[in-house]
């Protein structure tokens, strides 16, 4: 007899603009509860689920704080609870104020995995996180979800709590009774995933340890190497872009030795080549020279400039991380150049490519608020590997389980 598919069920927190919660979509997970307190971004997911966008059209968008939603009335199994918790108390560009800033909503996600006690969970967060001067809040953040139900106490600081579950910790407390996670961190490169953008990010893993899960990170699949042999010494670049020989840059004199390397190799890289801006960008045309109207949130925006400390994304490599801003991004993370060694800032419908958004994807808001949802966005395609990789992993618990129990009925029998 056939037995019935069981879909699984996902709650996302700090949905933004839908980053995380399209790739988790797009894993096979149905929503119970997507949570975002910014009203541009859920403007951006309300205007795509009027358009009657697959993707968003049945999500339970909630708009407001995490903390003060009612988790009790979920009453469904929840799979997975995925979310990227606001990252600038840890940004590089923030004021690194990690627990002191009370934007700090990584005590309020604890809660919620306490709450829903999910199968498994998944939050996304800046490099910034595992510098050296976060390491004990870093290892406080893995601890608290690693057990959740070790809660801080009313008079009890951080640091007091950190200790307390350092001690459960060394004393053996992963074979704690109740609710706890094994928890796996990897720091990934977006760009290594087939994302046209150099964006380093953290995740945070989690699987309920009760599942007996043994889990890693997907592995990369694409890398600078096979880009390299790609440009330098097959050409198949420059020929798929239809770019001649004497249009062609040289190759950067850093590179050079890298290069030199690649070509001596009996074996070439494994992985596929990284996507670039121009890979990204190649039939979109340029946005001066076009109507808008044919292309969704393709508008020009005057006034991009480079300057030492400020320049834009060349575009033959990933484009650097894309920031939460327009204008004063202080890198010039949201400007390319050109062809002919001009700048111009990246149309919202470029930068929508660039963190792999769907073209039928369309962004509400001014050009500041829009920039803001891509800047704080999980690249799409990236957040669906991760999703993908642990719904997987979720499918077969299952299935072991359910073998495991109808292995015991018939022994019974």
């Amino acid at each position: 007899m056939k037995q019935e598919t069981k879909i699984m069920k996902a709650v996302e927190l700090f949905a933004g603009a839908g980053g995380l919660a399209m790739g988790v979509s797009l894993a096979g997970f149905e929503s119970l509860a997507v949570v975002e307190w910014d009203k541009w971004a859920c403007d951006t997911i309300r205007e795509n689920q009027r358009r009657d966008y697959p993707l968003v059209r049945d999500w339970p968008l909630w708009n407001g704080d995490v903390r003060d939603f009612d988790w009790s009335a979920i009453s469904e199994c929840v799979d997975l609870v995925a979310g990227g918790p606001p990252c600038q108390p840890f940004s590089m560009g923030g004021r690194h104020k990690a627990f002191g800033d009370k934007r700090d909503m990584f005590p309020a996600t604890v809660d919620i995995v306490r709450c829903l006690c999910p199968k498994a969970f998944i939050i996304e967060n800046v490099k910034g996180l595992t510098r050296s001067s976060f390491s004990n809040y870093f290892q406080y953040i893995l601890l608290q979800l690693e057990f959740p139900e070790i809660a801080r106490r009313g008079n009890e600081t951080w640091l007091d709590h950190l200790k307390r579950l350092q001690g459960v910790k060394t004393s053996g407390g992963g074979h704690l009774q109740g609710l706890t996670y094994h928890v796996i961190p990897t720091l990934v490169n977006a760009a290594d995933y087939g994302v046209p953008q150099k964006r380093e990010r953290v995740f945070l893993v989690g699987f309920r340890s009760d599942l007996g899960v043994e889990w890693s990170f997907p592995r990369p699949t694409h890398s600078l190497d096979a880009l390299l042999v790609s440009q330098w010494i097959t050409g198949d670049y420059w020929e798929r872009h239809e770019i001649a020989k004497r249009n062609r840059p040289d190759i950067p004199a850093r590179l050079e030795k890298r290069v030199a390397r690649l070509a001596s190799c009996l074996f070439p890289p494994g992985e596929k080549p990284w996507r670039t801006v121009r890979d990204a960008l190649w039939d979109l045309p340029d946005p001066r020279l076009c109507t808008p109207d044919n292309f969704m949130n393709h508008h020009f925006q005057d006034g991009a400039r480079a300057y030492p400390g400020h320049t834009g994304s060349p575009l033959d490599l990933p484009a650097k991380t894309l920031k939460a801003g327009d204008h004063g991004v202080p890198g010039g993370e949201n400007m390319m150049v050109r062809d002919d060694g001009g700048v111009r800032y990246f149309t919202v419908r470029e930068s929508a490519r660039l963190q792999t958004f769907p073209d039928g994807y369309i962004f509400h808001g001014s050009w500041t608020e829009i920039m803001r949802q891509l800047g704080n966005a999980v690249p799409v395609a990236l957040a669906r590997i991760v999703a993908a990789s642990v719904a997987e992993q979720l499918a077969e618990t299952a299935i072991r389980a359910r073998m495991l129990e109808q292995r015991r009925e018939r022994i019974k029998a």
